[in-house]
C-alpha cells in the first residue's frame, strides 16, 4: 500500500511539472552592459578578433587547459573560436555578421547537450574615447527540462556575463 502512494506521489509530481513548463517562457534573453574607457574600434576589435576571445570570457578562464581552435580572418564573416574541455563542454562561436556598431555571432552548443543561440554586441560612443558595451545572448528553452531550468540558467548567465564583461574592460583598458 506505501509503494502504491509513492508511486502515485511520482506520477503527480512528473504531471505538475510538465504541467508548469507549459506555462513557462520557451526562449531566454540575457543583456548586459558596461562602459569602457577606450574607443569603439579598440574595444570592438577584442571581441570581433577571436583570438583575445579566452583572455576575457569567463567560461574559457574556468578550463586553461581546454583546448581551443581558431579559424577565419578576425573580423571577418566566419571567423570561428572551437573549444573542447572537461568543464566546459564543447562547441563553437562563429562570426556572422559586422559592421561599425555590431558584431553578431552563432553561439553552438555541442556537449553536454545541443543547443544554438545568438550572441550579439552592440558598441556605442560614449563620451570621448569610451564606448559602451551592449551583450545581448538569446535561444530557446525546449520543453520540458530547459523551460524548468530557465530561471536558474538565466541567473547564473547574468552573472558570468557580468563576470565577461568586467573582464574585457580590464583587458582593454
Amino acid at each position: 500500500m506505501v509503494v502504491l502512494y509513492i508511486l502515485y506521489a511520482l506520477i503527480g509530481t512528473v504531471l505538475a511539472l510538465l504541467i508548469i513548463a507549459l506555462f513557462l517562457p520557451g526562449e531566454y534573453h540575457i543583456e548586459q552592459s558596461i562602459i569602457i574607457k577606450k574607443p569603439v574600434t579598440l574595444v570592438m576589435d577584442h571581441v570581433a578578433n577571436l583570438n583575445y576571445y579566452a583572455r576575457w570570457n569567463p567560461w574559457q578562464m574556468k578550463e586553461p587547459g581546454s583546448t581551443a581552435t581558431i579559424t577565419g580572418t578576425p573580423k571577418t564573416v566566419g571567423h570561428k573560436y572551437a573549444w573542447k574541455g572537461k568543464k566546459i563542454g564543447e562547441g563553437s562561436l562563429t562570426l556572422r555578421s559586422i559592421d561599425n556598431a555590431d558584431v553578431d555571432f552563432k553561439l553552438e552548443f555541442i556537449k553536454p547537450w545541443k543547443a544554438l543561440a545568438n550572441d550579439r554586441w552592440i558598441f556605442e560612443e560614449w563620451g570621448t574615447d569610451e564606448t559602451k558595451v551592449i551583450w545581448q545572448n538569446n535561444g530557446d528553452l525546449p520543453y520540458p527540462v530547459a523551460r524548468l531550468m530557465g530561471p536558474s540558467l538565466t541567473k547564473g548567465l547574468n552573472i558570468q556575463f557580468r563576470q565577461g564583461l568586467e573582464n574585457l574592460k580590464k583587458l582593454c583598458e
